[in-house]
């Protein structure tokens, strides 16, 4: 019974839990009783719950990317251990498939390894760097986290407008996440002139 209700809800449209733009994971929320006891809706889980999150959203440091670069040095040395010492004995366990595997998971763990930059520009940094380079008052501004390179560089790429109502000029900025260095920029009229006040 819950299935189908959360089934109809989906097709009808009748209840959402927000839009995905690309590059965010979207969650399946769960099908939950309401209050009332009659009705079941679409609810998502406590730790996806932004209504309920209170201070500044940190963003993940990509040095969290040695972790699984470690264990994957681990595993490689393991496999040419073992194709080393009993790669002769019992080819049908241990055979030239284990060092395949070594020299695989060694490749994956060199990338991993090399691309764990640890950042030392936040996004109010590269805001400040931003403002900077486009050269106005900035009112509205976002900040997005990318990356550049083989070694997948960590950069911000900073979208701001300027402060008037509605804003005259919008730039678009890339702040290095290691040095603060200004890669990019790019300052325009803002071509969006119908602007229209949210209504309270």
């Amino acid at each position: 019974m819950a299935d189908k209700a959360t089934t109809e809800t989906a097709t009808t449209g009748k209840a959402t839990t927000g839009k995905a733009t690309t590059g965010e994971a979207v969650a399946v929320a769960p099908a939950v009783k309401s209050s009332d006891g009659g009705e079941f809706r679409d609810a998502l889980p406590d730790d996806l719950d932004a209504s309920e999150f209170v201070g500044p959203y940190q963003f993940p440091d990509n040095s969290r990317r040695r972790i699984p670069g470690t264990i994957y040095f681990v595993l490689a040395v393991g496999c040419f251990v073992l194709w080393l010492t009993h790669g002769t004995g019992h080819p049908v366990l241990i055979n030239k498939g284990m060092l395949f595997a070594a020299i695989l998971l060694g490749a994956f763990g060199t990338l991993c390894l090399t691309s764990g930059w640890r950042m030392q520009v936040d996004e109010k940094q590269a805001l400040v760097a931003a403002t900077a380079a486009v050269g106005f008052a900035v009112g509205h501004a976002s900040a997005q986290q990318v990356w550049r390179g083989l070694r997948s560089r960590p950069t911000w790429r900073v979208l701001c407008y300027s402060i008037e109502n509605p804003p005259r000029r919008r730039g678009l900025v890339l702040v290095d996440a290691i040095d603060g260095e200004v890669l990019q920029h790019l300052v325009q009229d803002n071509p969006e002139t119908d602007w229209q006040e949210p209504e309270l």
